[in-house]
């Protein structure tokens, strides 16, 4: 068979249509990542994992409801870690938030590779 063979032509596409689209939960990791350095990208990423959610096999909805999840908690433990570093210990906290969402998104892009849910979607810790 060659490149042009129509029947390679009809088993290639059939392959796309059943492998999803992670691009865009991938950005969104991303954009986390970079909130780190710019600071509203997370914004971004949060608002692109609401519309993008549902859209998608279970597997993948669940990178988004991660997503949404992480984006929700680390904004309470950002605002708890603030109001501590009044009394110091907030600045040790902040610094465990940032560790805190690098291993999240860390752990989001290697479940995408391996096509599957990031483990622990409930949880509030890693």
């Amino acid at each position: 068979m060659n490149e042009h063979d129509p029947a390679r032509h009809d088993a290639v596409v059939a392959d796309d249509a059943r492998t999803p689209d992670t691009t865009m939960a991938m950005v969104v990791y991303a954009l986390y990542l970079a909130s780190f350095v710019v600071g509203f990208t997370g914004i971004i990423g949060v608002v692109i994992a609401y519309v993008y959610r549902g859209k998608g096999p279970a597997w993948l909805d669940e990178h988004y409801r991660y997503q949404i999840r992480t984006f929700w908690i680390g904004l309470v433990y950002a605002a708890l870690a603030s109001l501590l570093t009044l009394v110091v210990i907030g600045f040790p906290l902040l610094i465990a938030l940032a560790v805190w969402m690098i291993i999240r998104c860390v752990k989001g892009f290697k479940g995408l590779q391996e096509k599957r849910a990031p483990d622990n979607v409930d949880t509030w810790l890693i």
